[in-house]
């Protein structure tokens, strides 16, 4: 998106509503739970970003690479032919090819982090669940209604 687009972008918004613009701000009704301050991430959040990623390193394995090979083809023929272009096409398919491989190993590094931490924290549900229920449970036993007869009394007092 160029810079003039997003000015004018932002000149649209601000002349609607304004309480429709929303910048680094979650609407109602989006994203962590509805409740200000909720971390929330299911599990199907996260297999849709590992199945994101590691569709997106077939595709490329699969769509990128196809012009690697005919390119050092290509480039090693014109240079043998003494044509400069030839080495100048084979630096370029090397330097494509490097990146390419760069970007599968992040897209690898994202699957596989994100089936790292659902295995990290497959447990933490239940410990978490497990001690805010153990504290509710501390609470209502200092609740007025469990106090002895006469400490009742006093709180009514």
């Amino acid at each position: 998106m160029a810079w003039a687009e997003w000015e004018q972008l932002k000149a649209d918004a601000a002349g609607r509503d304004g309480s429709r613009m929303r910048l680094n701000a979650v609407g109602d009704g989006g994203g962590g739970g509805g409740k200000k301050g909720d971390l929330a991430v299911s599990q199907g959040d996260l297999s849709g970003v590992r199945n994101e990623a590691s569709g997106l390193k077939n595709r490329l394995w699969r769509e990128a690479r196809v012009a690697v090979p005919t390119s050092e083809t290509a480039g090693g023929s014109l240079h043998t032919q003494g044509f400069e272009l030839g080495g100048a096409l084979q630096h370029v398919a090397e330097r494509w090819d490097t990146q390419l491989k760069s970007l599968l190993d992040a897209c690898g590094h994202i699957a596989n982090h994100v089936d790292f931490t659902k295995f990290l924290h497959s447990d933490d549900d239940q410990y978490v669940r497990s001690r805010v229920s153990s504290i509710a449970a501390l609470d209502q036993a200092f609740d007025d209604d469990n106090a002895p007869r006469g400490e009742k009394n006093k709180a009514d007092n």
